[in-house]
């Protein structure tokens, strides 16, 4: 489970994440690209990757370059965003099979706003989002 996090810890995590030397089947960086669907299936792709690279979460980050790992921040507000007039996190947890731990975390990172997708990984069976189970080679989602 997935438990509630300091910003300390979180701006620690995000800096960490930074460190690597590129996305890996476990980290995602984004901007402000924030399509549900596609959300949806990089939960299912990166909780799937990390079960099978032994890693007990994955992680998805709006703010920043994905290139350069430098802090951009996003106006990616996952409070606010709804799909289909229902909350974001709810609808993605109810097209996710078998409903996975996963939170969204909003913090400043640089005075910037970064958004922290935390995503525990799969276990006993793979993650499906609506029916389709994704998976990451290296840094691509593919089904």
């Amino acid at each position: 489970m997935i438990a509630n996090r300091t910003a300390g810890y979180l701006v620690d995590l995000v800096n960490g994440l930074r460190k690597w030397s590129k996305e890996t089947e476990w980290i995602e960086f984004k901007y402000n690209r924030a399509v549900p669907e596609e959300i949806g299936e990089y939960i299912s792709a990166l909780a799937n990757s990390a079960a099978l690279t032994g890693r007990t979460n994955a992680f998805m980050v709006w703010g920043v370059d994905d290139m350069t790992h430098e802090i951009i921040g996003t106006e990616f507000d996952p409070a606010s965003e709804k799909k289909g007039g229902e909350e974001l996190e709810n609808w993605l947890l109810r097209l996710m099979t078998p409903k996975i731990d996963f939170r969204f975390h909003s913090i400043a990172i640089e005075e910037k706003p970064v958004v922290l997708l935390e995503i525990g990984a799969a276990f006993r069976q793979p993650v499906r989002f609506n029916n389709q189970e994704f998976i990451r080679v290296g840094s691509y989602k593919k089904i």
